[in-house]
């Protein structure tokens, strides 16, 4: 059975994530498709619209076979981390040949060449990195202009002139730095991004819009009906099931009051041993808090705003201060030391037939639930911490039960 993977957070699940579904099956002429997906809180950090265990039924559903979750300490990281994680859990499986990703133009071959190229990251390199975060630009911003440089300089004309710095482009590139870094035997393949682009805000095709642009609909019009043309009926069923029960849609609106006490209970000093937390934002958002026109998430974004942070730079410090996730769990080299368990949220007939296969070709155990781990894996316990912050936060998740679902909550299997 040849597998392809795919590297996901589903928020929601919708028609271009069919097209890439469908797309990567056939370009690799896979049998099956292993996923990847982002938990409860995801890499712009965010928390997501629905909860896991929700999005994971719209991917089967969606022809997904076997989904398995991205650890918190990578799904809420810069794309370096978040490649890194995914693409090693998609090895670790040993049932995943194959990876096929989204990008801007479609083209591999200057994003193969440049990540050969720069993965050890030689020291012209890394002094032209520095170069350009000392002039106060963002690190993505710098890393993508390093790489144009760098490429530029010795002669790689087709990679000098390649658009890094386009987000699908940015995660392409990071996704075949870590598989060069891990040694890793997958072969990768890419597809082009049609009719709407990570990120856009508002829908121009009548039947793709990006998650972005469905979210904004979701919540600003509070109704269903503004996503139906844009996912497949699966979805739209899932999505109907969960706001019945005020499940969703979730925002970081539901986690203001948390983070407000999660800010103005540590001091300066303790909030500066979060992790995402440096050059002394703990003092600016500190000194905010008196300033807010209100209690929203958007308010206290506005408060902190600089030229240098980006949105989503704000957004992951702010999810560390209310997941309490501390420097010491994210060093480099414990990042880089990888996930030591494989999390299994889900399967299908054909999943099942790759979870048999597993048991022989995985390189980590596989969990069907937090109370399985055989040993206390530290990230797993973040996770689980994760979820029951989640569950806090959804309305209709009244009883104390919901915050340990990682404890009881099987698999989610669909025929």
């Amino acid at each position: 059975m040849r597998t392809v993977g795919l590297i996901v957070e589903y928020n929601p699940f919708h028609n271009g994530h069919l097209y890439h579904l469908q797309q990567s099956r056939k370009i690799t002429q896979a049998d099956a498709v292993v996923a990847v997906m982002s938990g409860h809180f995801l890499q712009r950090g965010e928390p997501a619209l629905l909860d896991k265990w929700a999005r994971t039924k719209m991917a089967l559903e969606g022809g997904c076979d076997l989904v398995i979750e991205l650890p918190v300490a990578y799904a809420t990281q810069a794309a370096e981390w978040f490649a890194y994680g995914a693409v090693s859990l998609l090895e670790a499986t040993g049932v995943v040949e194959s990876f096929c990703f989204g990008t801007e133009n479609g083209e591999l071959e200057p994003l193969l060449q440049a990540a050969e190229t720069v993965a050890n990251e030689p020291p012209a390199f890394k002094a032209l990195l520095k170069q350009l975060l000392q002039t106060g630009i963002s690190y993505p911003s710098a890393y993508s202009s390093a790489i144009t440089a760098y490429l530029s300089d010795r002669g790689y004309a087709s990679a000098a002139n390649f658009p890094f710095a386009l987000p699908n482009h940015t995660l392409a590139l990071h996704y075949l730095l870590a598989l060069k870094r891990l040694g890793g035997k997958m072969e990768p393949f890419t597809i082009t991004r049609e009719k709407a682009q990570y990120n856009q805000e508002t829908a121009t095709d009548s039947m793709i819009a990006s998650a972005t642009a469905i979210r904004k609909l979701l919540l600003e019009q509070r109704s269903l009906e503004a996503a139906r043309s844009f996912v497949p009926e699966s979805t739209l069923r899932t999505l109907q099931q969960e706001w019945s029960a005020g499940h969703c849609p979730i925002s970081w609106e539901h986690f203001t009051s948390a983070l407000l006490h999660a800010i103005v209970t540590r001091t300066p000093s303790e909030l500066a041993e979060l992790h995402e937390i440096s050059e002394g934002i703990e003092h600016r958002i500190r000194n905010a808090l008196p300033q807010l026109a209100s209690r929203q998430f958007e308010d206290i974004l506005e408060a902190l705003k600089t030229k240098r942070y980006t949105r989503t730079k704000l957004q992951r410090a702010l999810l560390s201060i209310l997941l309490g996730h501390s420097k010491a769990d994210f060093t480099q080299d414990k990042l880089a030391s990888g996930v030591e368990y494989i999390r299994v949220l889900g399967f299908t007939e054909k999943g099942k037939h790759l979870l048999r296969r597993m048991r022989n070709s995985a390189k980590l155990p596989v969990l069907l639930s937090a109370a399985r781990a055989p040993q206390p894996f530290r990230y797993l316990e973040l996770d689980t911490q994760a979820s029951s912050v989640y569950m806090l936060g959804v309305p209709g998740s009244t009883s104390a039960h919901s915050l340990f679902r990682d404890f009881t909550e099987k698999p989610v299997t669909v025929e």
